[in-house]
């Protein structure tokens, strides 16, 4: 099944020069933007989606696939964008950097991130995916959009790279080592897309949720290593990723000390990225664990608290009502 949609891919992926599809720009209903420039490069707004034979799509999830041997200029989104080569590699160029990402991996690029992707080669294949704001609910645990409380640490790196405020400048690269189930995950979803068979949408929403999840989990394990650096980068996920592993005695200077950063840039860093200080992500990710206990559990509110992290009862207490609004007996029962 893949080679053949890979076969599909490729009729769709042809050369397209830059220079001609700015002039249809030009003479289009709608005028093409600079937002800034780059070395004295402009900086497009690129906030409509297109098909693959560029016709405009309104949808809230599409999939396109990026034309080979191609000139593209440096562009910003109001969505999030996924690449990922399906086919060889490609290489995308931000304001500070150029980050090469091999086949089956992905990088996300958040909202307003000034980036291009440099001109692949004849036989590559490499497959955008367009997430609007719109494309998930908070019925469908809103990782791309979730500001509210409750919301865990993992899922925070999609909520920034979805918000306007946090998500410029920022990416995540995802390196999937080939993973089969999160493969399996890509083809299906661009089986979906293309297909369009009843219910099409809604299982393709699902699939994305399946293969955020699969992501975080596969971070999670593995011992990713973090380079200090002052740029955008996709630091913040392994940071995120060891406060969710060591939530119930960590400590600022130890988690420094692991990653090799001094804890004053550390908490820095952390504050500047995700708008929260590193005791507010700590205790965001004591609650929503609390609150799991509490709705699966039976055991008592003063020993969830311990096993989280709290000796004192009380402070958790008043901890938890800052997050959820409501205290932890009343939220225990009405989870059940």
């Amino acid at each position: 099944m893949h080679e053949k949609i890979i076969q599909m891919l490729r009729q769709n992926n042809g050369f397209r020069d830059w220079n001609t599809m700015l002039q249809d720009f030009k003479s289009g209903d709608f005028k093409l933007k600079v937002a800034g420039r780059i070395n004295s490069e402009p900086i497009y707004e690129f906030f409509n989606t297109y098909s693959d034979n560029f016709v405009l799509n309104s949808s809230s999830i599409t999939i396109s696939v990026q034309p080979v041997q191609s000139y593209i200029p440096f562009h910003v989104h109001d969505y999030v964008e996924i690449n990922i080569p399906l086919v060889g590699n490609c290489v995308v160029v931000t304001e500070h950097e150029r980050i090469k990402v091999n086949q089956d991996n992905m990088i996300f690029i958040g909202i307003k991130t000034p980036h291009k992707v440099e001109p692949i080669g004849k036989n590559g294949v490499v497959l955008n995916i367009e997430l609007r704001t719109s494309a998930f609910s908070l019925n469908e645990l809103d990782f791309l959009q979730s500001k509210g409380k409750g919301v865990s640490i993992s899922n925070l790196l999609f909520s920034l790279l979805s918000d306007e405020d946090h998500g410029e400048g920022r990416y995540s690269l995802f390196e999937i080592d080939h993973d089969s189930k999160i493969t399996a995950i890509i083809y299906d979803i661009i089986d979906e897309y293309y297909d369009d068979k009843i219910q099409s949408d809604q299982i393709i929403k699902l699939e994305m949720l399946t293969m955020f999840s699969l992501l975080i989990r596969k971070t999670f394990y593995r011992e990713a290593q973090v380079t200090d650096s002052k740029k955008k980068n996709n630091n913040l996920l392994s940071l995120l990723l060891y406060i969710e592993k060591n939530y119930s005695d960590i400590t600022l200077e130890q988690m420094a000390q692991h990653f090799g950063f001094n804890p004053n840039y550390l908490s820095d860093y952390l504050k500047n990225e995700t708008g929260l200080s590193f005791i507010k992500l700590v205790q965001l990710q004591r609650v929503n664990v609390a609150a799991k206990y509490l709705t699966y559990t039976k055991a008592s509110i003063e020993k969830i608290a311990a096993r989280v992290g709290y000796e004192n009862a009380s402070y958790f207490y008043k901890i938890f009502r800052h997050y959820f609004g409501i205290s932890p007996a009343k939220y225990r029962s009405n989870t059940r």
